[in-house]
């Protein structure tokens, strides 16, 4: 897509912070984060937005999910189960679809977000 600011990234024609790269996915710090912890992952493929995939698209989807707790845990957000039951850490995933939905750019991303209590 020639305007997608996403697709510009992935081309390398727009400079992100890169966390993340391989032949179907890339993530990258959020330009304008809302908390301490604030990525996007994408899929390299251009997707309007999640309304827009298909049941083909529906590994790749897996992908993005699969993805977004290692992620987080590098970034320091893991969600742990402690042994004596407790629970600490974690993340907010976030995929906005459409324009009631919050959708700002149209190429499909999952926001994963952490750091302090959300």
């Amino acid at each position: 897509m020639d305007n997608c600011i996403f697709c510009k990234i992935v081309a390398k024609q727009i400079p992100a912070t890169v966390l993340y790269e391989d032949d179907e996915l890339m993530a990258f710090n959020d330009i304008n984060p809302a908390a301490p912890v604030h990525f996007l992952i994408i899929p390299k493929k251009h997707l309007s937005s999640l309304a827009d995939a298909k049941a083909e698209d529906a590994i790749l989807l897996g992908k993005m999910l699969e993805l977004a707790p290692k992620l987080a845990a590098q970034q320091g957000c893991a969600y742990v189960e402690h042994a004596d039951g407790s629970k600490s850490g974690g993340f907010k995933t976030v995929v906005n679809t459409g324009p009631n939905g919050g959708q700002i750019v149209y190429h499909l991303h999952m926001h994963v977000i952490g750091g302090a209590k959300l």
